[in-house]
């Protein structure tokens, strides 16, 4: 895991096999920030939809022990709104570098669309 200092603030950036582990030991919350419409597609099973065009950091859950890591498609959305969520106060913040084609990449299970029945699938990357 990679980390910079923001002010006293701590942004992190993880790794998908950092953020599987995590994800599976329940020690994280998923923050998935793409539109509703990417997140109904495929996704991260486990993760939150908190679209960045409604993103307010002060909204986003209490870490109570578990750390956030926010995710969109490529890491540039979750990383800007990882440093919103600094400036808005929290301590400690992730992000999944590379967002979900990294996950995707890494090949990490996630829910997608069986497009002949329109209905959730588990997949695979390699699907």
């Amino acid at each position: 895991m990679d980390s910079e200092k923001i002010g006293s603030a701590t942004f992190e950036r993880w790794t998908p096999e950092e953020v599987a582990t995590a994800l599976e030991a329940r020690e994280i919350v998923l923050i998935d920030v793409r539109t509703p419409q990417e997140f109904g597609l495929e996704r991260i099973e486990g993760a939150l939809n908190f679209p960045m065009a409604y993103f307010d950091a002060t909204a986003l859950p209490p870490q109570q022990g578990r750390r956030l890591v926010l995710h969109c498609g490529s890491g540039l959305r979750s990383e800007r709104m990882g440093k919103i969520a600094v400036e808005a106060g929290f301590d400690v913040i992730a992000h999944l570098e590379g967002g979900f084609q990294a996950w995707k990449d890494a090949k990490k299970p996630y829910i997608g669309t069986d497009f002949a029945s329109g209905e959730p699938k588990r997949m695979n990357a390699g699907n």
